[in-house]
């Protein structure tokens, strides 16, 4: 009688079996298929912002620049820590003899500002390469700040950043990193000098715009120094 029962029983332990491989293998192509739908969802949104973007008179900044903040735009106002839909992009794969920094309202798709800005005397001569968090470097640091509060300074009407970044701009409060006008950065120093003037690692901007940027951008938006030597924390797990 057993050795009759004995197939049917091997029968259903390999059903069994194959049951339980069907099962589990949803989970583990799931979160393959779910990542790279997500993927594919967030550059859908990124290429859409882009193709968003619009201006007479100012060009757009590159497209990979552009990717990156918006990515941690959207990662940091999840969070909170930033409240404006207003974006501002400085590019430091460029040269300083060109202009670098927008300011772009992310609900329209206006570029509001585009302009020169400077970087820290010890970051590099026309092209920014070498970037620091600590004091006294005179260099300027790249990643993800939430714009603070207006103060008048030496320069003026200088605006207060927080840097967002543990190890990579979150000492600049402490290093009196701003947002400020400067005589240096124009056209004029540019043609005298063969580039554009340096700071002490304060992203600098013309003097006739500065007042303007700034109130713009002013306390919690999102504000962003990009170089392509590094890949900021803020991914896109965040972006729905």
């Amino acid at each position: 009688m057993i050795y009759n029962l004995f197939p049917i029983i091997l029968f259903m332990l390999f059903s069994f079996s194959t049951s339980k491989t069907n099962l589990s293998e949803p989970s583990d192509v799931k979160p393959v298929v779910y990542a790279k739908a997500v993927e594919s969802s967030v550059e859908a949104k990124i290429e859409l912002a882009y193709n968003n973007l619009h201006s007479d008179k100012f060009a757009l900044p590159k497209l990979e620049s552009f990717a990156e903040a918006l990515k941690g735009y959207y990662s940091l106002k999840e969070k909170g820590l930033i409240k404006k839909d207003i974006l501002t992009l400085i590019d430091f794969s460029l040269s300083s003899n060109t202009k670098r920094l927008w300011v772009i309202d992310l609900l329209t798709g206006d570029i509001l500002f585009h302009s020169l800005v400077a970087h820290g005397r010890n970051t590099g001569n026309e092209f920014a390469s070498n970037f620091s968090n600590s004091a006294e470097s005179y260099k300027s640091s790249l990643g993800f700040y939430a714009t603070g509060e207006i103060y008048n300074g030496k320069h003026g009407m200088s605006l207060k950043l927080d840097g967002l970044e543990k190890g990579v701009n979150d000492n600049a409060r402490a290093r009196g990193v701003v947002m400020h006008a400067a005589d240096y950065v124009s056209n004029s120093f540019i043609k005298n000098n063969h580039r554009l003037g340096r700071s002490q690692g304060c992203p600098a901007v013309p003097v006739e715009l500065s007042k303007d940027i700034i109130s713009a951008i002013k306390n919690k938006s999102c504000f962003f120094i990009y170089h392509p030597s590094r890949a900021s924390k803020f991914g896109t797990e965040s972006i729905s």
